[in-house]
């Protein structure tokens, strides 16, 4: 049987908050119950959104929460190596695009679940004349042969069209930095990563890693996508919707309320390490026969 390896790969653009700790709970938990290696990745690709000191107050937060990790911390943007070679190995599959944000919205092709423009396609068969690159984009499957689908362990199966609910997607933005996409699907790949636990915002995502994971010859990990966390008006809880900063004073308390979120019956833990056993414990019950 392949060790399991799992990540919390959270991005430095603020502290920690109830819902970034519902997702690395969840993802610690699952790999304490497993028996296996739980990795930490910054997330910091995207470099105009990071926050100085961001990435060592959520390390530091980790630990006051009781949850070390395994090895080295990775930062995504000292591996932009990683991610050129992976982008020339998709050489045929690649292209330049020259349309802004506005022209795509223009195009009223469709809105993704997501909240993006569905691409139109109107670079794929070559810049227009005056146009120049400002983004690479890869190209999917015709209507015909673009479904991907996979089992979630907590969403049950998901499906997407990726023709039709995405289009082409950006691969290198237009501002010069590698996409989220491209990655995080190297960064799986090259950490073997076997199983991503993760927050339900990023479900409509897998479906083009999947696809970049099959173009790329690389393992295709098992997904679990947990509910986000929402505020009162059913945003998801964010630094941009007032997302208050974890109480580090009261470790123990944001831990049961963020394992009450996940319907971990853990509410009479006395101490944290009592809190991990009980939670680690009940984790196993509800998913370990679900791999």
């Amino acid at each position: 049987m392949t060790p399991y390896i799992g990540r919390f790969a959270p991005s430095p653009t603020g502290p920690l908050h109830k819902g970034s700790l519902v997702a690395a709970l969840a993802s610690f938990l699952d790999a304490r119950a497993h028996g296996g290696q739980w990795l930490v990745r910054i997330e910091d690709i995207d470099e105009a959104r990071t926050v100085p000191g961001a990435a060592e107050d959520i390390l530091q937060c980790l630990r006051i929460f009781g949850m070390p990790w395994d090895g080295e911390v990775v930062w995504q943007s000292r591996r932009k190596d990683l991610y050129q070679a992976a982008f020339e190995r998709l050489n045929g599959h690649v292209y330049p695009c020259g349309c802004t944000r506005r022209e795509i919205a223009d195009s009223r092709i469709g809105i993704a679940s997501d909240g993006a423009a569905v691409y139109p396609g109107t670079c794929r068969g070559g810049l227009a004349p005056g146009k120049t690159a400002r983004a690479f984009r890869l190209r999917v499957p015709d209507v015909a042969d673009a479904d991907i689908s996979f089992e979630d362990r907590w969403m049950g199966k998901v499906a997407q069209n990726l023709a039709t609910e995405v289009g082409d997607f950006v691969l290198r933005r237009a501002d010069g930095f590698w996409a989220y996409q491209l990655a995080v699907v190297v960064d799986d790949a090259d950490q073997s990563v076997t199983h991503v636990v993760r927050g339900a915002d990023l479900l409509d995502s897998t479906p083009r890693q999947i696809y970049l994971q099959h173009l790329l010859g690389v393992p295709t990990p098992s997904y679990l996508h947990v509910p986000v966390v929402t505020n009162d008006l059913g945003e998801k809880l964010s630094k941009q919707t007032g997302a208050l900063a974890l109480d580090l004073a009261h470790p123990l308390q944001e831990l049961i309320a963020a394992a009450r979120f996940l319907q971990l019956p853990v509410d009479r833990a006395a101490s944290t390490e009592d809190f991990w056993q009980q939670a680690t414990t009940a984790w196993a019950a509800r998913f370990l026969m679900n791999p």
